[in-house]
This record gives C-alpha cells, sequence and structure tokens, in this order.
C-alpha cells in the first residue's frame, strides 16, 4: 500500500528518476549531518559559554553593594526594574536555538533566574530575584553563543546548490544519449526515419546500435516484401489483361461469369498491393484531419457510396503530423467495409490537444464482441458476422487499417456503434 501510494509521486522521466536517486540520499545525508552537528556543537559550545558566565554574573550579584566596580569591570549592566516590567516568559525569536540552550542552562543552574529576553541579536538582558526586587542584566550576546551560528547552515546550502547544478549537468549529457534513442524508436514506430548515431556510455551504444541493426532489418524486411507483391501483382496482370480481351471475343451469357472471376482476381490482387505497401505510403506531413476527412467523404459519395461525415467532436484545431496517402487509405478501407456490409456509414472526427480520433459507423450486422481481434488480422473473412452479398474481399481491409493506425503510433478499435447499431471503428493517434 506504502509503495503503492508513493509510486504517484515518483517522477515519471528517466532524467527525473535519476536524479532522484542521485540526488535524495545525498540532500537527506547534509541535512542529518547538517542537523546533528549543530545541535550537539552549538549545544555544547553554549553550554560551556553560558556555565562561564554564570560565574560572573553571580559574582556581580554578590558584589551590588560596591557601587558597580565588579559589573563595570564586567561590563555587565546591573539595574533594579519594576517587577511589572519583568516579562511572564522568556522572549526569543522562533529559529534561535542557542537562546533556548542558554535559558535552559542558567534555569537549572541559577537559583535566581526568572526569565530571559533575547530578542536584540547582539545583547542580552536577563531579570534575576533579588532581596530588594528583580534585578536586570545586560551584556553582549557573544559572551554566550558562538558568533554567527547560521554559517554552517549557509556553506551547507550554498554548495549543496552547487554540486546539485554541476551533478545535474553531468547527468543530462549521460542521459541525452538515452532520451535521443528513446525519440529515435519513437518515431520509427509512427512511420518515420530519424537520423541517429549511437553515442553515449557502453551499454547505451551496444543498445542504440542494437536498435539501429533492427531498424534496418525490419525496412529491409517491409521493402522486400513491398517489391514481392509489387512483382507479383504486375506480372499477374499482363495475363489478367489478355483472359479479359479474349472473354470479350467471347458471347455475353457465356463470357459474364468469366468476367466477374477476372474482376475478383484484379480487385485481390489490388488489396495484396495495398496491404504490402501499407503505411510507408507517402511522407509525413502536417495535416488537417477535418479537410481529410471531407475529401475522402466527398470521394466516397462521388463513387456511389452512403456515407456521410458529422460534424466535429469537440473543439480542437490545428494540425497532426500524418502519412496523408496511407491515412486516407486506411479510413476509405473503413468506409469500404461499412457500405459493404451495412446500408449506409457516418465518418466523425475528434481533435484534442493529445489524441485524434477518427470513426467510421455502419448499420449492419457488426463483429461479435469475442471475434474483433481476429477480424484485425490479415485474409481474416468472418462470413457468418458479416454480410458478403455486396461482394467479398479477401480479409485486408481491417488489417491495412490497423497496420497504418499503428505505424503513426495508434491504434484500431473495433465496438458496437450506439448510433446505428453496427460495427464502430475507431483510429486513435496521440498528436
Amino acid at each position: 500500500m506504502f509503495f503503492t501510494w508513493l509510486k504517484r509521486y515518483v517522477p515519471r522521466g528517466i532524467y527525473g528518476r535519476a536524479a532522484l536517486i542521485l540526488m535524495l540520499p545525498v540532500v537527506v545525508l547534509q541535512l542529518v549531518v547538517t542537523v546533528v552537528f549543530a545541535q550537539r556543537h552549538f549545544e555544547g559550545v553554549t553550554t560551556q559559554m553560558t556555565m562561564s558566565m554564570l560565574r560572573e554574573i553571580n559574582l556581580v550579584m554578590d558584589s551590588r553593594g560596591d557601587g558597580g566596580a565588579v559589573s563595570d569591570a564586567l561590563m555587565i549592566g546591573v539595574k533594579e526594574v519594576p517587577a511589572a516590567r519583568v516579562p511572564t516568559r522568556d522572549l526569543y525569536k522562533w529559529y534561535d536555538y542557542s537562546g533556548r540552550v542558554m535559558s535552559r542552562v542558567m534555569r537549572e543552574n541559577l537559583p535566581a533566574f526568572q526569565v530571559a529576553d533575547l530578542r536584540d541579536d547582539s545583547g542580552v538582558k536577563l531579570f534575576l530575584a533579588a532581596v530588594d526586587g528583580p534585578v536586570e542584566l545586560t551584556f553582549h550576546r557573544r559572551r554566550v553563543s558562538a558568533s554567527n551560528p547560521h554559517q554552517l547552515f549557509v556553506y551547507t546550502v550554498f554548495f549543496g546548490v552547487v554540486l546539485t547544478l554541476i551533478a545535474s549537468i553531468y547527468l543530462r549529457n549521460q542521459l541525452r544519449p538515452i532520451k535521443r534513442l528513446a525519440r529515435a524508436a519513437e518515431a520509427f514506430g509512427r512511420g518515420r526515419h530519424d537520423p541517429y548515431t549511437p553515442a553515449g556510455a557502453i551499454e547505451v551504444r551496444a543498445a542504440g546500435n542494437a536498435f539501429v541493426d533492427m531498424r534496418q532489418r525490419i525496412e529491409r524486411q517491409i521493402e522486400q516484401r513491398t517489391l514481392m507483391l509489387s512483382g507479383v501483382s504486375h506480372d499477374m496482370r499482363t495475363p489478367l489483361t489478355r483472359m479479359r480481351l479474349g472473354l470479350s471475343m467471347l458471347e455475353e451469357d457465356d463470357a459474364a461469369p468469366l468476367l466477374e472471376d477476372v474482376e475478383d482476381l484484379q480487385r485481390m490482387l489490388d488489396e495484396f498491393l495495398s496491404f504490402a505497401k501499407g503505411a510507408s505510403e507517402g511522407e509525413p506531413e502536417a495535416v488537417d484531419p477535418h479537410v481529410m476527412l471531407e475529401q475522402v467523404v466527398h470521394d466516397a459519395q462521388r463513387a456511389g457510396r452512403d456515407v456521410a461525415l458529422l460534424p466535429p467532436d469537440g473543439e480542437g484545431t490545428g494540425e497532426v503530423t500524418l502519412r496523408r496517402v496511407a491515412m486516407r487509405r486506411a479510413v476509405d478501407n473503413l468506409i469500404s467495409n461499412a457500405v459493404r456490409y451495412g446500408a449506409k456509414a457516418e465518418v466523425s472526427v475528434m481533435l484534442s490537444d493529445k489524441t485524434l480520433r477518427i470513426r467510421v459507423e455502419d448499420d449492419g450486422p457488426g463483429i461479435p464482441e469475442d471475434r474483433r481481434a481476429e477480424a484485425a488480422k490479415p485474409f481474416t473473412r468472418l462470413d457468418k458476422a458479416r454480410n458478403q452479398d455486396k461482394g467479398g474481399g479477401v480479409g485486408l481491409g481491417l488489417a491495412i487499417a490497423t497496420d497504418i493506425a499503428r505505424a503513426h503510433g495508434g491504434v484500431l478499435r473495433l465496438g458496437e456503434s450506439s448510433r446505428l447499431g453496427g460495427l464502430r471503428a475507431d483510429i486513435v493517434i496521440a498528436r
């Protein structure tokens, strides 16, 4: 329970945590040593000086009838005061630790002691009981306590701040390579290739080199996959074109079923190629999501799809860094799935300071909750969950949208539409 509560107050960044680990023990140790040393040192010194002063006070009180010769020689002022002028309690400032020690020692060792007035940093007023009434004794403060007792604290704070600043500079230099590696990894996860050169300590360099090798392998695999599927698609277009040309010379009744098969093969090849391109299509750029969605919906309406763009959710404005071509393809795939398996679709955009959400809803049969994760996998066709009367696909629509969302550092979430009752697909991306 304690650690759960403490975890909420621990810095989340690596720099804050490293600074806490490095500086907190040093600061605590300095405070403890300073307080203990100051307490022992000032208490011991003040006690010794006060005991020496007590002998002089006793001498002055015993020689009050000599005309003040002794008090003048010892530089102690003596005068009788009315009882009404005697304070009811000791008077000193809240931070006057040595004054508290002096008052305690005098009360324990001087029977005539009544109260002490230590509000003046340069002088001490003691009120003592005498036979003929209260007596006020005054002398300089440095005779009962060490001079400038605050210097130890000043030096400790000053040098502690200086050393903390120096340690912070070195700590920042050591953590900068880790932060650069984190930024490069985050950028790569969002589909960007930021330049990165391993630097820093041996362990950080090893992690950086491993990341660079991993990034190069992934990029080679993506490039090889794209080239392979693009080549296969390109090579198969030629025989498909010849088949379409040959079928066009046959009787219409005989050629119609075969032409539909050829069109299906052509559509499958196009989807394979789109999946191969994935989120690498286009370069990251600043995009206004509202304008982009208006264009996507307008193009879908021109293609004869029953789709509408709802008013924006929230009052967020501005641009988001996206791969425009890839994101248009992801939204277009979601719209195609929506109008294929339902009668109509609705598109909405929610933009906030931290999040972009693009939502596509339909009035189709939807997808059962226990099969939504499966539906986002490539080449998955949920025939029992979705209506196939309007033309089937190869099960890559949601997979392409998922791949593009992940490449932007986001996620594709499937749920049930509360407006239309069908499937709700949300692309959520952090700004």
